[in-house]
């Protein structure tokens, strides 16, 4: 089992939710968070002037899977979330030793 966890872009999120549904994903958790890669942020302009903005907004998708579908979902999400822009986001897979669902007490594949 292994924990996908991917950064992408905010306006991103409902093409990339549908992408791993039609891959067999019956479960996202979304986070809105924060932060800067290699771009460092930018520079915004509003009518009392420009400032920077050192954090920019994005989307964080945490997703547990089995085995199986882990090379089915990376493959959706990046195609999914490209944009071939600098910020696109990043893709990061974890193991997963172990899952319970705390309502029934299902524990591992059975519980995802």
């Amino acid at each position: 089992m292994k924990l996908i966890t991917a950064i992408i872009k905010p306006f991103k999120l409902d093409d990339v939710r549908k992408a791993v549904g039609d891959v067999g994903v019956q479960g996202v958790t979304v986070t809105e968070v924060r932060g800067f890669g290699r771009q460092r942020g930018h520079v915004e302009t509003h009518l009392d002037g420009e400032y920077g903005v050192e954090f920019v907004s994005k989307t964080k998708i945490e997703i547990a899977v089995p085995d199986a579908l882990l090379d089915p979902v990376i493959d959706a999400i990046g195609k999914t979330a490209h944009t071939g822009k600098v910020g696109d986001g990043k893709i990061f897979v974890s193991d997963l030793s172990h899952i319970v669902r705390i309502r029934t007490g299902e524990r591992d594949e059975g519980a995802i």
